[in-house]
This record gives structure tokens, sequence and C-alpha cells, in this order.
């Protein structure tokens, strides 16, 4: 990941604006999320933009563009090949999830695409899950263009916030003093990672609705 990371803040602007809308959308119209959380993405994009290489509101245009599409791509695939895709082998070891995704949808509606951006998991499966039980595309939309508009700008601004922290420590201090700083940045996020499992294991094991 760190060689992944130096090469993008290398590569040129219009390479990283391709790479990151491609991360982002493909989470949400393909499920990849699985594998790269779009928020990885969208964070690397922010870190670019501190580079002085790309402005910051372009990168976040770049993500809530590829966000607002990528979810309105899987609500399309749910919506007609919803079926098929809930008999994928590849969410075998996910069925209870994804019924506590169906069942998070059924009580909330749109509030759940809103929120179901802000957890991995519900990101890349709430399109297609709306889809699937045929919410209405205007109740849809309005609920992904407000929620890709605030996790876009908000995970791109947090990438750009801690690139720019950087450069200023290791201006001022040294790089070694910028690589203890991004260290603890590394073991708070480490952190707040165990304790959001826990709080997910618990909820898991508590009483279902």
């Amino acid at each position: 990941m760190q060689s992944l990371l130096e090469g993008l803040l290398h590569a040129s602007p219009l390479v990283v604006a391709c790479i990151v809308f491609a991360l982002v959308f493909a989470e949400d119209a393909l499920f990849i999320g699985f594998v790269i959380p779009g928020e990885t993405a969208a964070v690397i994009g922010g870190v670019f933009a501190s580079q002085g290489d790309l402005p910051l509101w372009v990168m976040i245009l770049v993500v809530v563009a590829a966000a607002i599409l990528g979810d309105t791509v899987g609500y399309e695939i749910g919506k007609h090949l919803g079926p098929r895709i809930m008999r994928m082998k590849i969410l075998d070891k996910r069925r209870a999830r994804l019924q506590k995704a169906e069942d998070f949808l059924a009580r909330r509606g749109g509030l759940a695409v809103f929120l179901g951006r802000f957890t991995a998991f519900f990101r890349a499966v709430m399109p297609a899950l709306a889809g699937l039980s045929q919410m209405p595309y205007r109740r849809f939309a309005a609920w992904n263009f407000t929620g890709g508009i605030v996790w876009g700008s908000l995970f791109v601004t947090i990438g750009f916030l801690a690139g720019s922290s950087y450069e200023e420590v290791a201006r001022t201090f040294g790089r070694g003093a910028a690589l203890v700083v991004a260290g603890i940045a590394v073991v708070l996020l480490l952190i707040w990672q165990v304790r959001k499992h826990r709080a997910e294991g618990k909820s898991k094991a508590g009483p279902q609705d």
C-alpha cells in the first residue's frame, strides 16, 4: 500500500484523478468495496490534492461524482439483476450482514442509503439492495446525492488536511518528526477500527429487531 501511495503521489494529476474516480465508482457499482474501501481512495485523493498539483475542490468533485454515479449504477443493477446478484457465491460468507443491511433498509428507507455510505459493507451493497427493493428512484437519488456530497467532501478533506499537516511538520521539524506524527495517526486509526469492530460484534450478539 505504501508503494502504491508513493506511486500515485508522483503520478500526473489526470492519472490520479482517473484512478481515484475508478476506485470510488467501482466500489458501489461493482462491489469491490469488499477489497478496497472507497474512503481509502478518497483520502488518497485528498493527500494528492494537498501536494498542490490539483485543487482540493476538483478532487472533491471527482470523488463526489464517482460516488453518486457508482451508487446510481449499483441501484440499476440491483433493480434489474438483483435476484441473480443475491445468489452470487462471493456473498455466501456475508449472508448475515446482507440480511442486516436489508433489515436496515426496510426500517429506515432512504435514510439507510445515506447512513450506509459511511460503512464499507453497506456502501458496497446498499445501492443494489435499494434497487432490488424497488425503492422509487427519486427517493433513492435524493439520499444518494446528499450522501455522496457529504461523504466525498468529508474524506477528501481528511486526506487533504492529513497531507498538509505532514508537509508542515516535515518543513518545521524534519522528516523524522513527520513520520512520528504519521505513526501516531496510524495508531489512532487502528484503535478506532478495533473499537468499531468490537461495537459491530456486540450489535450482532445482541437481540435482533
